[in-house]
């Protein structure tokens, strides 16, 4: 199984540099990378190529010119750019846990998609790490544990870890609550959905009308929880103005049995 992670970016090279490292030192290296670049300036593909440089696996930069939030059309581009049978989809402010590939490897299953989870860290945290350049990856339990006491995190159960089991195909249609900083996704099914919907503009729900067709194609929901943490680097609210529209256009796909894309993947052929 050919595995792709999307690692989608805009212009925070810092908080990218701190989640490429942890990639670079996952327990499986067999995987390609792909930084889908929306529109970020010369500072986030110096930080690209150092990782290329480093990496034990494939690094690829793909771009698209900056105009405005759209995150489903990089992530379709850097889609198109793989030939990865499984494809799992983050976000370039959200660190890995070092078995993090390792464990969506594993739980990867025909018919599922598999959405896992985060921790959050505050903001003082979030600047205390970028600044001295912390590899979270290599914390342990009980430094976590000190950083809940001290309100860095607002969270440590995800850190459990749990095997696969029955008990993770409970809730086989749950949408609300996946996103794409943590979501794994065969490609045969993402070619079936034509990817994620373009039509969506500015911030909000693409990515959870993605999952909303996905499951309209019969793919089901497998819980990634109590496996598969990202440590999410602390940032201010993203412009939500768009975001009234985006849910008329979500509420509307609730109501219909609709699978394709409008504006997706086979733009891209």
């Amino acid at each position: 199984m050919k595995t792709a992670v999307i690692v989608t970016t805009y212009n925070r090279p810092d908080a990218l540099a701190a989640v490429l490292a942890s990639y670079r030192a996952q327990s499986s290296q067999d995987f390609e990378l792909l930084v889908a670049d929306d529109g970020s300036t010369e500072a986030t593909r110096s930080v690209v190529d150092d990782c290329r440089r480093h990496a034990g696996f494939a690094v690829h930069h793909v771009w698209h010119e900056d105009q405005g939030f759209r995150a489903a059309a990089i992530r379709n581009r850097a889609v198109a750019a793989s030939s990865a049978d499984y494809v799992i989809f983050t976000d370039g402010d959200c660190v890995p846990a070092a078995d993090f590939v390792a464990r969506h490897q594993q739980l990867a299953e025909r018919g599922w998609f598999v959405a896992g989870n985060r921790i959050l860290l505050g903001a003082d945290f979030t600047q205390r790490t970028l600044a001295a350049t912390l590899p979270l990856h290599t914390y342990s339990s009980l430094n976590w544990l000190s950083a809940w006491l001290q309100r860095d995190v607002n969270r440590l159960l995800p850190l459990l870890r749990l095997r696969d089991g029955h008990w993770r195909r409970s809730a086989p249609q749950r949408w609300a609550g996946v996103k794409t900083c943590n979501l794994a996704v065969w490609r045969e099914d993402l070619n079936r959905i034509n990817g994620l919907d373009e039509a969506y503009a500015g911030w909000g729900l693409e990515d959870s009308d993605l999952v909303i067709r996905l499951l309209h194609a019969g793919v089901r929901h497998k819980n990634g929880r109590f496996a598969t943490p990202v440590f999410h680097l602390w940032h201010a609210e993203n412009d939500r103005s768009r975001l009234m529209e985006n849910r008329q256009r979500l509420d509307a796909l609730l109501q219909s049995d609709r699978v394709r894309a409008e504006r997706g993947l086979d733009q891209y052929a």
